[in-house]
């Protein structure tokens, strides 16, 4: 199974890149995470409808790399009580055209940290509502670690056993949401088979 990571900050040393890393750091049997880069979240232009038909590489690349993955994991910080524009921006890319796009029924969940003590939940709520109107079928549930500047230590490895742990059954559960997508299909294929 594998996973996509999408980190909400550009900043590479950001909080939210060192909480995508500890989510990769114990993952179920049989689950790999596979972090998107960061430079090309940078390239994508400034969503404009009238380019639908012909979107940059940068967009290309972020909806194949969604495509080709089981499930995706984004972490976000919380930029004045809502998610990153630039986030905001490549989703709208995404969710084009809507019956079609790469996000449409694919599990998906969110976690977030930042440096107040919230951990960024309005910014996951709002992620989650998002990507709910995209068509994505989000893992119900905050997953926050506030107060980042102590919530790591100076590796930048997560040190929290309580916030460790929900970290790693976000992802289980999100896996668990995989697994369930891939026996639904199986079944259909029977079903349409017989």
């Amino acid at each position: 199974m594998r996973l996509l990571g999408i980190v909400g900050s550009l900043r590479s040393d950001s909080y939210n890149a060192m909480l995508m890393r500890a989510a990769g750091e114990n993952l179920p049997d049989g689950v790999e995470l596979v972090v998107f880069d960061g430079s090309v979240l940078r390239e994508v232009p400034a969503y404009d409808e009238d380019l639908d038909d012909t979107p940059s590489a940068a967009v290309e690349e972020l909806k194949t790399a969604i495509a080709e993955a089981d499930g995706v994991l984004f972490a976000t910080p919380e930029y004045n009580g809502s998610i990153p524009g630039f986030l905001k921006n490549a989703l709208d890319w995404v969710s084009r055209p809507f019956e079609h796009n790469p996000l449409r029924n694919k599990p998906v969940a969110v976690i977030s940290a930042s440096t107040g003590m919230f951990g960024a939940v309005w910014a996951s709520a709002e992620l989650r509502k998002v990507l709910g109107l995209i068509g994505a079928r989000a893992l119900d549930r905050d997953t926050p670690v506030g107060m980042t500047k102590t919530a790591f230590d100076e590796e930048g490895r997560l040190i929290g056993p309580e916030s460790v742990e929900a970290v790693e059954s976000t992802v289980a559960d999100l896996a668990e949401m995989v697994r369930e997508r891939w026996a639904h299909r199986a079944q259909q294929q029977q079903a349409q088979a017989a």
